[in-house]
């Protein structure tokens, strides 16, 4: 069996596979792609997946795309412990959390992200270089959410709503943790997989909601996961100091 995932830090979208694999036992060879110097637009990545976008799994030479999916297809491709609930309520629970990460909570977290960490980074580059970046990028999509983040074109009102949701993120998740023991109930699901590495920066990012007074549940939920082995493992993969260590 030959299984390779091609990925950034193991954080947001890049995390879930990782920990979905390491959760499950599988043992699978590890690409890190250098996204901010634009390794995920060279030749030989895009021979792998045209979009140029990360992560990506290959399992025996079948290629899956997209994060949340990934996890779907590990979980149900490979032995080990079940990341699905059996209940059909709690499995639809999972799915809809998922979602809520990929469309409101991760968005949102990846702007304020790419404003205050990425965009200072973009811009000590030689701008012949951030051009020659640019031009390798196969998607008009992906161009576009390039240029904001080297030009920060990031409007005040685009980064306001950011916060809101990322608060409104924080006080969703701690309702849903004052009531059951992990996301989609009473089992640890790839909801929690899928949610965690987005939610363990709320605590940076919006301080004032996202506090031990104001979200014990979603604290405790986070250091939870954070002392599983497999995402202890996970996080080993990163190669980011930070990121190993928090």
């Amino acid at each position: 069996m030959s299984v390779e995932l091609y990925h950034f830090e193991p954080n947001a979208n890049g995390g879930k596979p990782i920990i979905a694999l390491k959760e499950k036992g599988v043992t699978f060879t590890s690409h890190w792609v250098d996204l901010l110097n634009g390794q995920q637009y060279e030749p030989e990545y895009l021979a792998v997946n045209p979009k140029g976008q990360v992560p990506t799994l290959v399992h025996d030479g079948t290629v899956i795309w997209e994060s949340t999916p990934m996890g779907e297809y590990i979980d149900e491709a490979f032995e080990g412990p079940s990341l699905r609930p059996e209940d059909p309520v709690e499995r639809a629970r999972m799915r809809n959390w998922s979602r809520f990460g990929d469309e409101f909570l991760g968005p949102s977290l990846s702007m304020i992200g790419w404003s205050s960490f990425i965009a200072p980074m973009m811009k000590q580059k030689d701008p012949a270089e951030l051009e020659a970046f640019q031009r390798k990028i196969p998607t008009a999509e992906r161009r576009e959410a390039w240029r904001k983040t080297i030009e920060s074109d990031f409007s005040e009102e685009e980064l306001a709503e950011s916060r809101r949701r990322l608060a409104v993120s924080a006080e969703r998740l701690e309702e849903q943790l004052s009531r059951t023991e992990w996301l989609a109930g009473s089992s640890y699901s790839l909801a929690d997989i899928n949610l965690f590495n987005m939610a363990a920066g709320l605590p940076m990012m919006v301080p004032h909601v996202a506090n031990a007074e104001r979200a014990p549940h979603l604290l405790r939920w986070i250091e939870r996961i954070r002392a599983r082995p497999a995402v202890a493992a996970a996080m080993a993969l990163s190669r980011n100091a930070f990121q190993r260590g928090r």
